[in-house]
């Protein structure tokens, strides 16, 4: 049974809808102020993840071949796309959003949580180990963490961050059920660089979170699955006829 993917998907549905409650009694330079430190923390996990790296040529290969072809498919555009969907069915029964930011900061908001909760390496790892031997403890440790970045996400978006525990169940779930497939086939140098390209992303999104620079973070998502086959084709090809 899914325990840790439950408990992370109810975290993220508590924590929205807190947020969503208490946003309104929150100054605004109290949540500018919490958003940066929350920056902060997210860059600080993408940097811890990206010192595991192994196999830096096929890390960096994989992001730029993969956010290439995320921007190819235009998947940001169409992840903000099913997020006004969802919006939109929410909004049905619970008002959501802020008038207090525009829309497209509303969006721009929304694809940096998204990619929070659904593109974590640290989260799909956990996912494919939960489902491998049981132990549920990376995601439990994760859902600590994500029921406060929804909070304070939602007293900025409102309830629709509590709607993202939907699509995240579905694919932890998913890589819950490959498990016993696809864990066996990796080594723990290609763990490793999975990893270290989920920290690379994590690092893009610390920067968008605090407006530095808006990275394509949702454009990279397609890096987390070419890493592991560029790991392995660097090991078992192309270092042996470069050493």
């Amino acid at each position: 049974m899914p325990i840790g993917i439950i408990m992370n998907a109810l975290a993220i549905v508590i924590g929205g809808v807190l947020g969503a409650i208490t946003g309104g009694k929150l100054s605004e330079e109290f949540k500018e102020k919490l958003n940066m430190i929350f920056g902060v923390c997210a860059m600080g996990m993408g940097v811890a993840s990206i010192v595991l790296m192994e196999n830096m040529p096929a890390v960096v290969f994989a992001v730029i071949i993969g956010t290439s072809l995320g921007v190819a498919v235009h998947l940001e555009k169409k992840i903000n796309k099913a997020s006004g969907e969802l919006q939109k069915i929410i909004g049905k029964f619970i008002k959501i959003g802020n008038s207090s930011i525009s829309e497209k900061e509303f969006n721009d908001t929304l694809i940096i949580v998204i990619v929070l909760f659904c593109a974590s390496g640290t989260g799909i790892y956990g996912a494919l180990i939960s489902g491998m031997n049981g132990d549920h403890s990376i995601l439990i440790a994760k859902s600590i963490l994500d029921v406060f970045t929804a909070l304070i996400f939602a007293c900025v978006l409102g309830t629709v961050v509590s709607a993202i525990a939907i699509p995240q169940f579905i694919f932890f779930s998913l890589m819950f059920l490959l498990a016993g497939t696809i864990y066996p086939l990796t080594t723990p140098a290609m763990i490793n660089d999975f990893k270290a390209c989920g920290g690379l992303i994590m690092l893009a999104t610390g920067f968008r979170i605090i407006k530095v620079k808006m990275f394509p973070t949702a454009d990279m998502i397609p890096a987390m699955i070419l890493v592991m086959p560029c790991s392995w084709a660097w090991v078992t090809y192309i270092f042996p006829l470069v050493s």
